[in-house]
């Protein structure tokens, strides 16, 4: 049985966002998917971790997307 998630990550930039929203608020991009694992959350954008995942502002972010 498949798990239903409460979000769905965006192709592009990989943040996570609401299942009704349809354009990434980080990216602008409209192509998501529900097909993701683990979850990041970003709130130093000048953080270590954000300048290796890429991660252009403090958000939550998929760490893989399929």
């Amino acid at each position: 049985m498949a798990k239903k998630s409460i979000f769905k990550a965006c192709k592009n930039c990989k943040a996570l966002v609401q299942p009704d929203q349809d354009v990434c608020p980080v990216c602008g991009g409209t192509s998501f998917t529900d097909d993701w694992d683990g979850i990041i959350i970003i709130i130093d954008s000048e953080s270590e971790i954000a300048k290796i995942t890429e991660a252009s502002k403090p958000w939550r972010y998929a760490i893989i997307v399929k």
